[in-house]
């Protein structure tokens, strides 16, 4: 039996809840690769085409994000798991036998649609089945696993691209073993898995009580707007590598390689924390989002300064590590920005919204900065705002750091 703090779970359980992750990453992103390969199977398909593969199923996301967030608070989280297994799979299938560009980016919707249903319950089954430094962790490894597998899925593609270009395709049916393991998920305890409506969060630090002004609905929306925000900035100013690495690489002249090299880097970095989280929450306690920010700031500052092949190496690397450190923690906050157990998963949804709303629109921010000070001709300009942002956000981390946003307790180790 496996110790969480609540009920133990037997270990398939916990298979069962960490199987989910191998997925909730794969949509759009994990394509990619082989997007230049479409372009030679459909000769005649335009560049916007292309590009709504991967764009769509994140917008998508979004919503059902959200969707999936609301119904968690019914008696049914198993079943919308279930559901969107089943579309996932579905579409796995429906990818091998697709002959026209229209039918994948049909599919890719669908896959979005599936996937949203997905990630919320991914963080949210841990969260109802563990607490204090035992969810922690598990949030580590569930970030470890989803970044692991999208990686994994990355370079599977790009090795199986040259074959048929149905068979890259195939990597999407590692959903078959999520849904296998469903079986599973009926071990959890009910108590768990439905925690009373009126029952508060029970690990919180420095909280108010159920009725007190600072709640509103079993929630603390100063602290999830808090966590929105701080998500939704920190994706934002590191996922610029993935969009302008390219851009950066192409005026310098240099061979296309190294864009695979810095955004392989940069998603290695995300997981490695994942796994070995409670070993940097011991050694930075109550300076860990410092820290983060730091790094953060200097992978940045690497890019926008020092635009050397090697050095961008080391900047990505800087970059994807503070993020990894964050994003499970940010995970665990949102279950601890509730009054209520029953509205940790809508929580977490409303967080994790915020994730793929700064993916989407990250280009246009960037675009904005770039028209009002008329930075056209800066080929390190996104990389610059980047680093300027994170320079005071790092200071906010420091002035705040006993605030619940940034505070890291004894309860985290």
């Amino acid at each position: 039996m496996v110790n969480t703090g609540k009920t133990p779970i037997s270990v398939m359980t916990l298979l069962a809840i960490l199987a989910i992750s191998l997925v909730v990453n794969l949509p759009g992103l994990a394509i990619t690769p082989m997007l230049g390969n479409l372009s030679k199977v459909f000769p005649h398909t335009t560049q916007i085409e292309e590009q709504l593969l991967t764009v769509l199923p994140n917008l998508l996301i979004i919503p059902f994000v959200l969707l999936s967030g609301k119904l968690s608070l019914s008696r049914h989280k198993i079943g919308i798991v279930v559901t969107g297994l089943l579309i996932f799979t579905g579409c796995s299938v429906w990818y091998l036998f697709a002959n026209s560009m229209l039918q994948l980016i049909i599919i890719s919707c669908l896959l979005g649609c599936g996937a949203g249903l997905l990630i919320p319950l991914a963080s949210g089954l841990i969260s109802d089945t563990f607490t204090g430094k035992y969810r922690v962790r598990m949030m580590g490894v569930k970030s470890g696993i989803s970044n692991s597998s999208l990686v994994a899925a990355t370079y599977l593609i790009g090795w199986l691209s040259g074959a048929n270009w149905h068979v890259p395709f195939a990597v999407y049916l590692i959903c078959l073993i999520p849904l296998v393991m469903t079986l599973w998920l009926r071990k959890i305890p009910d108590s768990d898995l439905y925690p009373a409506p009126a029952s508060a969060a029970s690990d919180k630090t420095d909280v108010a009580q159920p009725g007190h002004p600072d709640t509103h609905d079993g929630f603390y929306p100063g602290r999830l707007w808090s966590l929105i925000g701080v998500y939704f900035f920190i994706t934002f100013a590191t996922i610029t590598i993935s969009y302008y690495c390219p851009f950066l690489v192409e005026k310098k002249g240099w061979s296309t390689t190294l864009t695979g090299t810095v955004t392989a880097l940069f998603f290695l970095f995300i997981l490695i924390p994942g796994y070995s989280l409670p070993f940097f929450l011991r050694h930075l306690k109550g300076n860990t989002f410092f820290f983060c920010g730091v790094i953060m700031t200097i992978g940045m500052g690497l890019f926008a300064f020092v635009p050397v092949a090697w050095v961008m190496c080391v900047g990505a690397s800087l970059a994807g590590l503070g993020y990894g450190i964050c994003q499970p923690l940010i995970y665990d906050k949102a279950s601890r920005a509730v009054t209520s157990e029953s509205k940790a998963t809508l929580s977490l949804a409303f967080v994790l919204a915020a994730n793929y709303i700064s993916i989407a629109v990250t280009p246009f921010i960037i675009d904005f900065f770039r028209n009002i000070l008329h930075a056209s001709k800066v080929t390190t300009f996104a990389f610059i705002v980047c680093f300027v942002l994170l320079v005071g956000y790092t200071v906010i981390t420091l002035i705040l750091k006993k605030k619940f946003i940034f505070n890291i307790d004894n309860t985290y180790y």
